[in-house]
């Protein structure tokens, strides 16, 4: 019995909702993983040797940090889909599900028999989510793709790196991510129109196609200039001063978005020179003379501490930020305070910190996610409790080698 004034554990808007993940390694996977954060059931289903990223290391006793980055709150059921019985076991489970994620290659999915029309067929109201790097039509559908494609492709790693030299890939692979930002986005679009209609539909998402969005207004730029924006490292095209500054003991983030804030940079730093010249008195006027602002603002960083700016800046308002290394951004009082790592039981590892989900809803005590599955780890249940097997059936299709 709940005590009294105590919130009720909730496990997200989507409770009640079943996924069939037949993604693999990073695009489909944090797609579904999105959708577990949310409440959804999420079935991943693996072939007998597992999704690829078990195996890319570095390994814990025989886990990948891999796998456990994507995988949170899912379970897993090995089928093997080389199998009649397997393709139809999977097809039993699209039947009682609201939802299908799955990111091969265009066609592979119709060949094994579980394209959106078939499984259309016995399940009129699935929404059945198509990740690809370039989609389902193009020149360029049948191509095998990764990040860093992708990341080329569409414009995105032209433009990041430092000025002067040969751009370099984001650290993070945005060129797969996307497919687990706009794929979530497409579907819950779909189940609302899924709630007038009674009807699902088939989304096709496109990597690249995502990317190209991620551009923002540097797709728009060359529009008005007729020029490609070029890498300028840490600074914005537009913008100054917005980027890294030196410091006496490492560096320290300056974002000056408008007018209102250069005030306050020049306020924090004793700038009253720079604050003075008309030159600088205007957007356009720092960008045309963004070595002057540049200077002066150097001229005071370099001889202060991180700790000494951030004191400054906050005292002024100013958006700023020192740079941390991912274990500090994970430890720091405000990834603490929102409850961004958590710890989960893992069957295998035990205890293990992993990062929590990222959407919090207010008034609502969440349910916390639990740990990604070991491999086949909820096969029995699946078998059993979803699609009504028996202990002798389910030990036949395992000696068959249908299931693992």
């Amino acid at each position: 019995m709940m005590a009294e004034g105590e919130i009720a554990e909730w496990k997200g808007p989507l409770d009640g909702l079943r996924v069939l993940d037949l993604s693999r390694v990073l695009a489909g996977p944090f797609a579904s993983q999105m959708l577990a954060d949310l409440g959804a059931e999420v079935i991943k289903v693996e072939p007998p040797e597992g999704d690829d990223t078990r195996h890319f290391p570095p390994m814990r006793d025989g886990v990948s940090h891999y796998f456990l980055s994507v995988n949170r709150s899912k379970k897993s059921i090995v089928v093997d889909l080389k199998t009649e019985e397997g393709v139809a076991l999977v097809r039993e489970l699209a039947a009682l599900s609201d939802i299908l994620i799955e990111n091969y290659r265009p066609g592979v999915m119709e060949r094994l028999g579980l394209g959106y029309e078939s499984l259309k067929a016995d399940n009129p109201r699935l929404i059945y989510c198509a990740i690809s790097g370039f989609g389902l039509t193009g020149p360029l559908r049948d191509r095998p793709s990764f990040d860093i494609v992708v990341q080329a492709l569409s414009g995105a790693l032209s433009v990041n790196g430092e000025s002067g030299r040969e751009p370099t890939k984001l650290g993070i692979p945005l060129g797969d991510l996307v497919g687990g930002v706009y794929g979530p986005i497409a579907i819950l679009a779909a189940l609302h129109e899924r709630a007038a209609t009674g009807q699902g539909r088939l989304i096709d998402v496109s990597l690249l196609d995502g990317m190209i969005g991620m551009l923002g207004y540097l797709a728009q730029l060359p529009f008005f200039t007729g020029e490609d924006p070029k890498p300028q490292g840490s600074e914005h095209p537009n913008l100054t001063p917005y980027g890294i500054f030196d410091a006496l003991d490492g560096a320290m983030v300056i974002a000056c978005l408008t007018d209102i804030f250069w005030g306050r940079v020049c306020a924090a730093l004793s700038l009253d020179e720079a604050r003075a010249d008309p030159r600088l008195a205007t957007i356009q006027g720092r960008k045309d003379h963004r070595s002057v602002v540049t200077g002066h603002i150097l001229a005071r960083t370099r001889s202060m501490t991180v700790a000494e700016l951030e004191s400054l800046f906050v005292e002024h308002n100013v958006p700023h930020a020192p740079i941390l290394g991912v274990q500090a951004a994970l430890t720091q009082p405000q990834a603490v305070a929102r409850e961004m790592v958590v710890e989960v039981d893992h069957a295998h590892l035990g205890k293990i910190p992993i990062v929590a989900p990222s959407v919090k809803f207010p008034g609502e005590r969440q349910a916390p996610p639990t740990a990604p599955p070991t491999l086949g780890q909820h096969t029995d249940y699946i078998l059993r409790d979803i699609l009504n097997n028996d202990a002798e059936a389910i030990a036949d299709l395992r000696r068959r080698g249908v299931v693992g």
